[in-house]
């Protein structure tokens, strides 16, 4: 993490801001970064005066809604076919791919809003969201919800507690 953040302490411009949200899409595409450090990354940037406070919360809410939103497109047009590969659906059968599917349906949304906070599993999920064809309305608004409550309390508390950051 130190050598990332001395690249990025050396850029100005929109520089950071690219390399943030390029970072967060891609973590939302399911890169093995969780964005959580991403954003830890964009409170110090904005702690050191080198990013807009407010800006960096507006590009990494933006990067982590696209990017999440990406995953679950993939689910809505790549999940079914995968799902039907040998592999996948010996360990998924229609039987239980149907059960998932109503338990998706009856209470997607809490697991949707539930997701933002658990790193690792995010986007196994959102995938599964698009698979199942949970409406990408509510998918987009839990989700949303969630990130306009993580997003600006991750940067946000890097940014107000930044003379502790050594600690």
């Amino acid at each position: 993490m130190e050598a990332i953040l001395d690249i990025l302490l050396n850029f100005y411009g929109p520089t950071p801001y690219l390399i943030v949200f390029g970072v967060l899409l891609l973590c939302g595409m399911g890169l093995p970064i969780p964005e959580d450090i991403t954003l830890i990354i964009a409170g110090i940037l904005s702690y050191y005066g080198i990013c807009d406070l407010r800006l960096m919360i507006v590009v990494c809410f933006a990067g982590v809604m696209i990017g999440d939103s990406f995953m679950f497109w993939l689910g809505s047009h790549y999940g079914r076919q995968l799902t039907r590969k040998w592999l996948f659906h010996r360990l998924l059968p229609d039987a239980r791919l149907d059960a998932v599917r109503d338990r998706f349906n009856r209470s997607g949304n809490k697991v949707i809003f539930a997701a933002r906070f658990m790193p690792g599993v995010r986007a196994a999920i959102f995938f599964s969201a698009g698979t199942f064809h949970l409406p990408f309305r509510v998918f987009f608004f839990y989700d949303g919800l969630a990130a306009l409550l993580s997003v600006p309390a991750i940067i946000g508390a890097i940014y107000y507690f930044g003379d502790n950051l050594e600690k």
